[in-house]
């Protein structure tokens, strides 16, 4: 049954040192940012966080990484013009990276929630992302055997839950925030708001609340899902 609590501390309480961390978010798009301030300030480290980047700006992710909370970060885009805390990090050694192209890393997401063993996939086959994986030639094509990403925790953002922890996003914020919620033991969302059930049409429920475990709504003072970019780092 799906807990609500008040507050983004008390949402985040399950994750613990050395945890495996399923982020939510595109970019900062869709990113639990009040979940990731929680975090941060509940002093967890040691973690390995699981996102589609390494962190933008002085926001969310990034302020994690700064603070040398995460030791290990598995995503598809580690780099950007603004991904200076991550630059930083890894360049001293202070952190180490799982590069795994954007369709692999939802599949291994989707792979974990869906029990599935493992899966071959074409991509990453001859470069060095497939180094020392099982590879095998089916009907004439190469392919690379990936295996499913699973997390102990996955802290997402969706737009409104019913009593029972069903789940509707919103546009982009959408993003990794289905495959993350069935692939973690344990799945906290936060949302602007929380509604009866039956306010949700059934046809547009994404995550059923079976997935679902902890969730705080935080209204109209949470940041909006499709947050603009921050200024330039000074």
């Amino acid at each position: 049954m799906t807990e609500f609590v008040d507050t983004a501390a008390e949402a985040v309480a399950s994750v613990k040192d050395g945890s495996t961390v399923l982020l939510g978010g595109f970019g900062n798009a869709g990113q639990p940012m009040e979940l990731i301030d929680a975090l941060l300030e509940s002093g967890t480290t040691g973690l390995t966080v699981v996102s589609n980047n390494a962190g933008q700006g002085d926001r969310g992710l990034a302020l994690l990484i700064k603070e040398r909370r995460v030791r290990k970060v598995i995503c598809s885009f580690p780099r950007q013009s603004d991904s200076w805390h991550f630059d930083e990090a890894y360049r001293a050694g202070d952190i180490e990276l799982e590069l795994v192209p954007q369709g692999n890393l939802a599949e291994r997401l989707r792979a974990a929630g869906a029990g599935i063993g493992a899966f071959f996939t074409p991509t990453g086959y001859g470069t060095s992302l497939a180094e020392g994986k099982e590879t095998r030639e089916i009907e004439g094509r190469h392919y690379v055997l990936e295996h499913p990403i699973r997390g102990d925790v996955a802290l997402i953002k969706a737009h409104t839950a019913d009593d029972a922890g069903n789940l509707l996003y919103r546009k982009t914020a959408r993003n990794f925030g289905p495959v993350m919620a069935t692939a973690a033991a344990h799945t906290v969302v936060q949302v602007r708001q929380r509604v009866p059930v039956g306010s949700i049409d059934p046809e547009h429920v994404v995550t059923p609340g079976i997935y679902v475990d902890t969730v705080t709504a935080l209204g109209a003072d949470a940041q909006p899902e499709n947050q603009p970019q921050e200024a330039k780092h000074a």
